[in-house]
């Protein structure tokens, strides 16, 4: 236990360090005259807590909106590299989000059959959003692509088809260059 409190206590320093310039958690800390990674663990925990609690429906959106927004500022900054994992990563993401949002629509049993479901809900959104956990990846191989893979082919492109014939041929003289063929 005191493992997990020493890592605590130094991300919570890590973030007040790494945050010290921003001037609306400066105005609060000065204000409150608690540390900013308290105000900021403070401030989620009650925002998970009205979803949990889901009163007047509040629930509904606050999901829906850690739902768009993380994801969104995310996006934004794959657009701005010049890599496309991150680009992969997010786009699996939407599809995830979007095929959820299809089902929950159609579905609203959902609602009465899971248990704080907009909870669970969040949590899940979370998961599947930050980059860090994979889950917008392992959801989509698990359980959509074996769905679409039925219905949606991609058509080999004359690219596809040299770069498999090359492949094929390094292969056959790597076998020949060794002294050993490649049995397929």
């Amino acid at each position: 236990m005191s493992d997990f409190t020493t890592s605590f206590q130094s991300q919570m320093k890590n973030f007040d360090s790494r945050y010290s310039s921003n001037k609306y958690l400066q105005q609060l800390e000065e204000r409150t005259n608690l540390p900013k990674s308290y105000i900021t663990v403070g401030l989620a925990a009650l925002y998970l807590v009205l979803i949990f609690i889901n009163v007047g429906g509040i629930g509904e959106i606050l999901s829906n909106f850690a739902g768009f927004v993380v994801p969104a500022y995310y996006s934004l900054i794959a657009i701005k590299t010049t890599t496309s994992k991150d680009d992969t990563q997010l786009l699996t993401y939407w599809i995830v989000f979007a095929f959820l949002n299809v089902i929950e629509f159609w579905s609203k049993t959902i609602l009465y059959l899971v248990p704080f479901y907009w909870f669970v809900k969040t949590v899940f959104l979370l998961y599947i959003a930050l980059p860090q956990t994979g889950g917008a990846v392992l959801v989509y191989n698990n359980v959509i692509a074996p769905v679409t893979n039925r219905y949606i082919r991609i058509p080999e492109t004359k690219s596809d088809e040299i770069r498999a014939a090359v492949d094929d041929a390094a292969v056959k003289g790597n076998a020949k260059a060794s002294g050993f063929s490649a049995h397929h």
